[in-house]
């Protein structure tokens, strides 16, 4: 059965300019289709047809008869009181219709009306709101609240003051909760952490209407869709697969047209030194082998129906680095820092070396850009300490990027950047990133997200750096964008410090791992792949208690009421030992913050040589209450 079917469409935003010409395709139902194609090719332009938030200028879009249809990208104005929970709870309108209609009929039973229509009515309305899951609402908001990370906290916020990632999180739950038919997604990873990310898949791949996605991840669409539909100048071409085979099929069609151009190329120019060398035996006299030249030269025309296959234009640029000499890069002591009631982080202890490439993960709102903000110094911690190295030469790309004077243009704001730069100087800088002829006059206020971040990594990159921070830098990137910054960072090679949610991005360059969760750190040593086997070995551990717990379970320590007593306190022990071992930490930090003071110096280390003396009494006892307990 045909879910969408297009014909022939074509839309202009400029005349002359058509962004869709001629675009034609049909997707069948229950299909997983991937939407691909650089930015400002048509895509979303394409969604909005779709669901009639655009006309388009010429063609046919036929949506299959009675199918809903949803669109994530979407956001719609709710009334102002509204909060998540309201939001979410608008998917079941239909049922709520059903309800009231139900409870109407139960009135007018009660009041004594017993007509044989209104009891088949009420039948009918009764099957349908089982079917349609009414008894199972709350069940149905907590699992796709569960999935998206909308905490109990955030159900009870006003819609409108959540930001546009949140916004967009509560509005995929709202359309997955109304059960649509065929699931329209424009990005829908780029504002979700990775567990909701993942969380997404296992639905697609649960779901059982049709989905189409728009989106850059490659790890995505991989796992979710198994065609690949890519808009190129305004039509479409196929593939059949997911990403990964995308990528392989679409090289071996380029090379296959360029061998088809390079022999058609080599046969007309062939033809073209016959077709000459007959016009000069004609002109010499012989006037048979002119009307031969003439129809050999008709041939070359009729022949000349192959263009050259062309490749986008890879941009080249690189990160100048600087040379840096010494080991740490990067401390972190005693990192605490809160928004009022909200305890993000406490007790951080980490250091960076050079020539490390280290991803901090984590979920929405752990605190992650705001760690990376401390870092930079555009924000404090609550308590603790930050210190970088003598040497250390430092660039950070922010997840919002602003430029100082959005309404100049860009080459203006290239020449404000690097001071004496001439204005042909910025135009070349610029072309190199791919701004070219007159897109260099625009203002930076009117690009898009993704042009944004390619203008800020032109800035960038000019500077020598030893340090590069990246936060979300692959967000409203195309893919070839993601490539070219993947071969940048690739070629660099100084320390690397980011944020991401693009597992292809991090698997490719992290080689520690920083998981922000619970108000603290933990420090992987480990690249992208070996952190998520250990992350499943861990869940397999919670998941299924070890042999011993169960068997201490199961049978009960036996032993005299001496040794059960010798247990309770070494349990006690155990506890007080953790505490002096805390506090001796505390003071050693303590202690090299007060290097410069030697009065404050003298009284931490007379403080720290009384707790080390109760520690080893602690030790001391412990090993008698652990013989004790032994029997």
């Amino acid at each position: 059965m045909i879910e969408i079917q297009v014909n022939g469409l074509v839309k202009s935003f400029e005349v002359g300019q058509n962004v869709l010409d001629g675009l034609t395709f049909q997707i069948d139902q229950g299909e997983r289709v991937g939407l691909l194609g650089k930015n400002g090719a048509g895509k979303t332009t394409l969604f909005k047809i779709l669901t009639g938030e655009l006309e388009c200028d010429e063609g046919q879009v036929t949506i299959g008869q009675g199918r809903r249809l949803g669109l994530i990208s979407q956001i719609p104005v709710y009334p102002a009181d509204y909060t998540v929970e309201n939001v979410l709870r608008s998917a079941f309108s239909r049922l709520h219709k059903l309800a009231e209609e139900m409870e109407a009929l139960t009135a007018r039973m009660a009041a004594g009306e017993s007509d044989s229509a209104l009891l088949r009515r009420y039948g009918v309305l009764s099957e349908k709101f089982e079917v349609f899951g009414g008894y199972d609402t709350d069940v149905a908001v907590n699992k796709i609240a569960g999935g998206l990370s909308i905490s109990q906290e955030m159900r009870s916020q006003l819609f409108d003051s959540l930001s546009g990632g949140e916004k967009t999180r509560v509005n995929l739950g709202r359309l997955i909760l109304e059960d649509t038919d065929i699931l329209l997604l424009d990005e829908p990873t780029n504002h979700l952490d990775l567990h909701a990310t993942e969380w997404l898949e296992d639905y697609i791949r649960s779901f059982r209407g049709t989905v189409v996605a728009i989106s850059h991840d490659r790890y995505f669409l991989d796992r979710t869709v198994t065609r690949i539909i890519e808009v190129l100048d305004g039509k479409a071409e196929f593939y059949s697969g997911n990403y990964s085979f995308y990528a392989v099929e679409k090289e071996r069609r380029f090379q296959e047209r360029m061998k088809q151009y390079q022999k058609e190329q080599a046969k007309i120019e062939q033809l073209e030194k016959a077709a000459e060398q007959l016009r000069l035996w004609a002109f010499q006299g012989m006037d048979k082998t002119y009307r031969r030249a003439i129809s050999m030269e008709k041939r070359i025309e009729r022949m000349r129906t192959t263009s050259k296959p062309t490749k986008a234009r890879k941009m080249d640029a690189r990160f100048s680095t600087a040379e840096f000499h010494g080991d740490e890069v990067l401390s972190l002591r005693s990192l605490s820092k809160s928004y009022g009631d909200k305890h993000l982080f406490d007790g951080i202890n980490l250091k960076v070396e050079g020539g490390e490439r280290i991803a901090l993960i984590g979920d929405n709102g752990t605190g992650k850009s705001t760690l990376i903000k401390m870092i930079v110094g555009e924000l404090y911690p609550d308590d603790g300490r930050i210190r970088q190295g003598p040497q250390v030469r430092l660039a950070y790309l922010p997840q919002i990027i602003r430029f100082d004077h959005p309404d100049w243009n860009l080459v203006e704001n290239m020449m404000a950047a690097k001071k004496g730069l001439s204005a042909q100087s910025a135009r070349n800088r610029l072309a190199a990133y791919d701004f070219r002829g007159e897109d260099v006059f625009k203002p930076v206020s009117v690009l898009s997200g993704g042009e944004q971040s390619r203008l800020r990594l032109c800035m960038l990159m000019d500077d020598e750096i030893n340090f590069l921070i990246l936060d979300e830098p692959t967000n409203h990137l195309d893919i070839a964008s993601r490539e070219w910054i993947e071969e940048a960072v690739e070629a660099y090679d100084g320390t690397l410090l980011f944020v991401s949610h693009d597992r292809y991005f991090i698997n490719r360059f992290a080689t520690r791992i920083w998981e922000l969760a619970d108000g603290t750190i933990t420090d992987y040593t480990c690249g992208f792949a070996q952190y998520r086997q250990l992350k499943a070995q861990e869940a397999v551990e919670r998941a299924e208690p070890s042999k011993a717990v169960k068997e201490r379970t199961e049978r009960p320590q036996r032993g005299n009421k001496a040794q059960q007593a010798a247990r309770r306190q070494l349990t006690i022990c155990e506890r007080d030992i953790a505490k002096i071992e805390a506090r001796i930490t505390e003071l050693d930090a303590a202690m090299e913050a007060a290097a410069c003071d030697y009065e404050k110096l003298h009284e931490l280390l007379q403080e720290k040589e009384r707790v080390q003396r109760e520690l080893d009494e602690l030790y001391e006892r412990w090993e008698s209450l652990s013989e004790e307990a032994e029997g």
